[in-house]
């Protein structure tokens, strides 16, 4: 087959794009499309369909069930990788030379098998899983997931060094390129890859603050609950909420206050058409794990964006943000632009910094020197 080729390894089916991992690989499948790579995609199901949008962009799409035995819960590899194997995978990789991407660390279960050893492989890391996976246990309130987050953090740290076997890492922020560099060997930040082509701020002044994320994850609950609890306890400033699968405490929270506003269940077009008209997005986090894709969203097409320091620092992102930490630094910011509209000059800088750095297709060809084809 002529032409350049590819096999990308995707934890889950990339379409929908409408979660944070997901969105990177499926956005970097259509920007290395653009560039005439031709992608054999393999994804691994457990819940998302075969999609035949995917078809349009990859010369291939093969899927595999996702193992969910529980007793893999009690191997040493790492559930999130062990339960992505499948030897139809395995011989699929093995029929060609073509590169292979593999996307997190979930999916590199066959990075150092011995019939790959001479193929170009990089490894797309989206956190550093093992701190995202303790971050994920503090938070965690059922006692049995807890355990699991804890044990799954460290399987991973010892897992992790099967990235020596890695050609190159393509890490996605700044701060997790310093922690990869510090242990593995040509280590490139690649930034994440997204919907966003252009900066579009709607004119005006919006009428209330938002904040959006899936709220099956504990830190997206966390984030939403300090929002209702600490900051908009006795604002006069309404505030909608928009997640799949809130929490009942969450619920509960939000009814006791008639200001703020759930909304679960809604498409990604609807969250995008809140997050443009809204005044404010308001986006704290207690995770500084990767980059919040939602930032970028609220960064490229909403008004107004305070955030916490986790959220943005060193993400290159600060100065387009309002930083506050603490309750009352968060109520004194969003008293003082809830009626301001979004200058000009501010909109330009965004341009500036946004469609640069966060622009796909630059980001397409850097991947693309590091894969060799």
């Amino acid at each position: 087959m002529k032409g350049k080729h590819l096999h990308i390894i995707s934890f889950d089916v990339p379409y929908p794009a409408n979660y944070g991992g997901v969105i990177d690989v499926y956005y970097k499948i259509k920007a290395l499309h653009e560039l005439g790579i031709k992608i054999h995609l393999h994804c691994f199901e457990y819940g998302r369909t075969p999609q035949k949008k995917l078809n349009e962009i990859c010369e291939s799409v093969n899927y595999y069930h996702r193992k969910t035995n529980k007793s893999l819960l009690f191997n040493g590899i790492p559930y999130i990788v062990l339960s992505r194997t499948d030897d139809l995978l395995l011989e699929a990789l093995k029929k060609d030379k073509y590169p292979i991407l593999m996307e997190g660390l979930h999916s590199t279960f066959y990075l150092d098998h011995p019939e790959l050893k001479d193929r170009v492989k990089i490894v797309r890391t989206h956190n550093v899983e093992h701190d995202y996976y303790q971050s994920l246990a503090k938070v965690e309130q059922n006692i049995f997931k807890r355990y699991y987050f804890y044990n799954e953090a460290n399987k991973l740290q010892k897992y992790e060094s099967v990235l020596n076997q890695a050609t190159a890492i393509a890490t996605i922020s700044e701060n997790d390129t310093e922690y990869f560099s510090s242990k593995y060997k040509n280590v490139t930040c690649i930034p994440a890859f997204h919907p966003n082509e252009m900066v579009d701020i709607k004119n005006g002044v919006g009428k209330y603050a938002f904040y959006h994320g899936n709220l099956a994850v504990g830190e997206n609950n966390e984030a939403a609950l300090f929002l209702v609890n600490d900051v908009f306890n006795d604002l006069n400033i309404p505030l909608i909420i928009a997640g799949s699968k809130p929490s009942k405490e969450l619920a509960k929270a939000v009814n006791a206050n008639p200001k703020i506003k759930l909304l679960s269940g809604i498409s990604t077009e609807e969250i995008y058409k809140l997050l443009n008209e809204a005044q404010v997005n308001i986006l704290p986090t207690f995770q500084s794990t990767g980059i919040k894709l939602k930032l970028l969203a609220a960064l490229f097409h909403g008004r107004h964006c305070i955030v916490n320091t986790p959220m943005v620092e060193r993400t290159g992102l600060e100065s387009l943000c309002i930083i506050a930490d603490e309750p009352a630094a968060m109520k004194a910011a969003l008293n003082k632009v809830i009626k301001v509209e979004v200058t000009d000059s501010e909109i330009q800088k965004r341009k500036l910094i946004l469609e640069a750095t966060f622009s796909n297709q630059r980001n397409a060809e850097l991947l693309h020197r590091l894969l060799k084809i």
